[in-house]
């Protein structure tokens, strides 16, 4: 199993050991705000702390462990330009496969400058995109997010995450990855069962991955598992449940 999504940094020497025990393979961790990200200093730091730190955490545990680094909409400091003059120096180390995780929280024009010009670097480099939506007015800025992605980016790069019953209905037409974040005051496993059961065909089986969003928030390291073993018991065969908890985000990322 690979979970698609993680943060590392915030997590115990410990979570690794359980998700390994648990047959979890592979993760990926993002950067994020797991502080207040007030300087470059900060966010540089944080995406050292990843390459430096939790690659060993997760790897004496036989987990591998690839980064997404980015700036994420809560962690855009005052001098934020000088974060993104030095990221490409970051995405252009061995284990980072992807920028992010980047998107929209509020939506403000400064959000979408930093969102649009990430995207647009991606292109340019041809590197894959994880993409936040938020927990508040997370229909209204879907929209906007999916709009920007539309006129900045291949989508065929992108991952929007995330993704619930509030706004699958949006992913209709975009023609990207959609991550399920089963998490504590998001998703149960239960529920991406049921998500999953009534979008999975017409979406395409190839287009979903399962994640944790294991965080300083709620989280349960064993969420992916979890959501496997639910579609084992609802009936679903071996090889769609491959797909949703290793081929896809494999396939994609690149693992």
């Amino acid at each position: 199993m690979i979970d698609a999504h993680i943060h590392a940094d915030c997590r115990p020497y410990e979570d690794f050991e359980t998700m390994a025990i648990a047959g979890i393979e592979s993760a990926l961790t993002l950067a994020h705000d797991p502080m207040r990200m007030t300087t470059p200093a900060v966010v540089l730091d944080h995406f050292h702390r990843i390459l430096e730190n939790d690659f060993k955490r997760a790897g004496s545990n036989g987990i591998t462990l690839k980064a997404a680094l980015g700036l994420h909409p809560r962690s855009i400091c005052q001098d934020y330009k000088m974060v993104l003059r030095k990221l490409p120096w970051f995405l252009d180390q061995e284990e980072v496969i992807a920028i992010g995780e980047i998107g929209l929280e509020t939506a403000s024009n400064l959000e979408r400058e930093v969102f649009r010009t990430q995207l647009q670097m991606a292109d340019e480099m041809d590197m894959k995109v994880a993409v936040h939506t938020p927990r508040r007015n997370k229909r209204e800025i879907t929209i906007k997010t999916l709009s920007i992605i539309a006129g900045n980016i291949d989508p065929a790069l992108v991952v929007v995450d995330h993704v619930d019953s509030s706004i699958i209905d949006l992913m209709a037409d975009f023609e990207g990855m959609l991550g399920i974040t089963v998490q504590p005051e998001k998703m149960t496993p239960n529920e991406a069962v049921e998500l999953l059961e009534m979008t999975f065909h017409d979406y395409g089986p190839e287009r979903f991955m399962l994640d944790s969003d294991m965080s300083s928030s709620p989280s349960d390291p064993l969420s992916v598992p979890k959501t496997v073993h639910e579609l084992k018991l609802a009936g679903w065969d071996y090889k769609k449940i491959e797909m949703l908890s290793k081929d896809n985000a494999a396939n994609f990322y690149g693992f």
